[in-house]
């Protein structure tokens, strides 16, 4: 019989406790937890509801993660979206498929999703709960010592499951990091992802205003594009956020690249002559309006003032009276509203952390580090993200699995 130490218990520590049960109940799993509560950051996921994973194949699913897709591999096949899908149905959470194949509990509860996790942990009689903050793990005798305020333990394998630096209340304060270089890996910088963007232009006028249906374009200076997609985004009083401009954060590189610009189709379904003649027939019939009290049909109220203004056509002009070549520079601002994109929201408020433990230096089979034997890394700790979706919970659910199942075989 061994000790297998797992540090942190969230979604990729808990599954990783779970798994490793299951493979061999000889071995006692010591499963540390600084939170007083297991699982904290998985409770605010998807905005209360945990958007899980994504009812697709791993393929699809590997097309969707933007750094590790291919190191993945091995975990998404061992543990794909079906079986994390099927593990949550047997332990008692009856699921939902959503748009996009976003996969949600049928209570809308991400609590649930948390608890039927620690359930099913806390059934296992070999699965040791330890809520103590872990202040270093280090080689001894063979195995490891985890070092905690309360003294030191002695086990014979460790998985780092410490989460990644976004969401520091939930307690992923970057940790795992500090232990991971301890050992001397390489850590490559946390930066956020799936992160709202700040513009440089004011946005508060149009606080609060979601769109829907609307095309997204991001490109460098350059014109090299960036990120291309439909969907919703929502103004903000720093700039731009939702699911469109998440998904796009992740492609961005501000550091790299300075800063990007931003071009939304408010009308992706018309060309633009069908807009253009959409535009006619609406300023035909009401030719004698000012041209601010004429675009109530085309766009939101609270984008009204903020078009007209950009449009540099008088407000109080009567619509008979707009020009050709003001209708055209309407026009353009309806296809390519521009923003200048110049950084993101902080760290703290990203949804996941970019960057982590180098996958160059971890085993992509079994999750061990390629530096110290018995050593495994799970989640959100590793250089791995995705974009919104599911994945990202996806990818901690199969490197939990993956490296629980791996810790605790006899040959590794």
């Amino acid at each position: 019989m061994g000790e297998l130490g797992i540090i942190g218990a969230g979604a990729a520590g808990l599954m990783a406790a779970v798994s490793a049960a299951k493979e061999n109940p000889a071995w006692r799993i010591f499963l540390w937890e600084k939170n007083p509560v297991c699982g904290k950051k998985i409770r605010i996921t998807g905005k209360g509801r945990c958007n899980l994973t994504n009812n697709s194949t791993v393929p699809e699913a590997e097309e969707k993660i933007i750094r590790g897709g291919k190191f993945l591999r091995t975990a998404l096949y061992a543990f794909p979206p079906e079986s994390v899908m099927a593990f949550f149905e047997n332990a008692g959470v009856p699921l939902k498929t959503e748009r996009g194949g976003r996969v949600f509990p049928v209570s809308d509860k991400a609590g649930d999703i948390a608890e039927a996790l620690i359930r099913t942990a806390k059934s296992f009689e070999n699965i040791v709960f330890v809520h103590e903050k872990v202040l270093s793990v280090q080689k001894k005798d063979g195995g490891f010592a985890v070092i905690t305020p309360g003294g030191e333990h002695g086990v014979d394998r460790v998985i780092l499951a410490c989460g990644g630096a976004s969401y520091p209340l939930c307690g992923s304060t970057g940790d795992g990091y500090a232990f991971a270089e301890a050992f001397s890996h390489r850590v490559e910088k946390a930066r956020p992802s799936l992160i709202p963007l700040i513009t440089r232009e004011e946005t508060a006028p149009l606080m609060g205003l979601s769109l829907k249906n609307v095309r997204l374009r991001i490109e460098k200076t350059d014109g090299k594009l960036m990120f291309s997609d439909f969907g919703e985004m929502l103004f903000t009083h720093f700039g731009i956020s939702g699911p469109l401009v998440l998904s796009a954060s992740a492609q961005l590189d501000f550091e790299k690249d300075g800063e990007y610009r931003a071009l939304i189709d408010w009308k992706p379904a018309l060309t633009v002559e069908m807009l253009d003649a959409r535009l006619q027939r609406d300023f035909a019939e009401k030719q004698n309006r000012d041209f601010l009290n004429a675009l109530e049909d085309l766009l939101p109220k609270k984008a009204i003032p903020v078009m007209v203004e950009k449009s540099g056509v008088a407000p109080h002009k009567k619509v008979h009276s707009v020009t050709r070549e003001e209708r055209m520079r309407l026009l353009s601002l309806l296809k390519a509203f521009p923003l200048s994109l110049v950084g993101t929201r902080p760290l703290a408020e990203a949804i996941v952390t970019r960057g982590g433990v180098a996958l160059s230096e971890i085993n992509p089979r079994n999750m061990e580090s390629k530096k110290v034997p018995h050593l495994y890394f799970a989640g959100e700790i590793i250089d791995a993200d995705a974009l919104t979706g599911g994945y990202n919970l996806q990818i901690a659910f199969s490197t939990g699995h993956l490296a629980g199942k791996s810790a605790v075989r006899e040959t590794v």
